[in-house]
């Protein structure tokens, strides 16, 4: 039932009918008996901005999750960030506050950190080198959020060297560049292997040799249509533990519920199973 308390929440994106996002808020709210709603909004790139100002100081959203194209143009909306927002260079989670102003985190490093923790216990960041393959906007947002849990060394690896530089010299140090064909180099010694990229999912190979990483390395693909992508099957077949992408979008969920509606979601429902039935309908 909406009532005139509910808590409207949401999540912007172009296109978003596709997004699980309201699947899993909505599952929780449900679950723990809120006065709630998490709905799918669909702006124009030419009226996000308009329409994030609209919200500010009692506007009808409590704030919003950001999907692609939105999440750099988020964070320059935001009035304040969070380290680990603006360290990514763009916002997953826009709050309003009653007092006019805009918040920004980004909750997606939260997100694949803690899907490691579920799908590969024991995994540390801060234990060696990791490699990340891409230089866009997800892969930026894996290299603060591993530099923020004391990786030593992150390797970005893109088709394209110089965005994989321009990737390194915002993030400093600890963050090496180079292409894709360095892979094979690259692999030795790293904890895990991140692919931030889509390459692979059209039929095509993301040709890079998972033979070079050594056998106790972990292998994530971000995406998760299909759930188990060529990539993570190829890491499969040679004996690496894996972690899905459907993982990661779930525990990035939860810190954004809990900003939304003020307490963590209720443990008891499985929004990983209900997520994979609208995924395997």
């Amino acid at each position: 039932m909406i009532t005139g308390r509910t808590v409207v929440a949401g999540v912007l994106g172009h296109p978003v009918a596709h997004s699980l996002s309201p699947v899993l808020h909505n599952a929780w709210l449900a679950a723990a008996g809120i006065d709630g709603v998490y709905v799918a909004l669909a702006p124009t790139t030419e009226t996000f901005a308009a329409f994030v100002q609209g919200q500010r100081g009692g506007g009808a959203l409590r704030g919003v999750n950001v999907t692609v194209p939105f999440k750099e143009a988020a964070l320059a909306a935001a009035d304040a960030a969070t380290d680990r927002a603006r360290l990514a260079g763009a916002a997953n989670l826009l709050l309003f506050d009653t007092d006019g102003r805009i918040l920004a985190d980004n909750t997606d490093g939260i997100g694949l950190l803690r899907a490691f923790e579920v799908q590969a216990p024991g995994f540390d960041p801060a234990a060696g080198p990791v490699v990340v393959l891409g230089a866009g906007g997800a892969a930026r947002g894996a290299v603060a959020a591993l530099l923020l849990a004391g990786a030593p060394e992150v390797r970005v690896l893109n088709r394209t060297a110089a965005k994989a530089q321009a990737l390194a010299a915002d993030l400093g140090g600890a963050v090496v560049a180079g292409a894709l064909t360095d892979a094979g180099q690259a692999f030795a010694g790293v904890t895990a292997v991140i692919n931030a990229t889509a390459a692979g999912l059209d039929g095509g190979a993301l040709d890079v040799p998972l033979e070079a990483t050594p056998d106790g390395a972990v292998v994530m693909d971000m995406f998760y249509k299909p759930l188990v992508t060529p990539f993570l099957q190829r890491a499969r077949d040679l004996g690496r533990r894996t972690v899905d992408g459907l993982e990661m979008l779930v525990r990035q969920a939860e810190p954004s519920f809990e900003a939304f509606y003020g307490s963590a979601p209720p443990a008891e429902i499985d929004v990983r199973a209900l997520a994979l039935k609208v995924l395997n309908p």
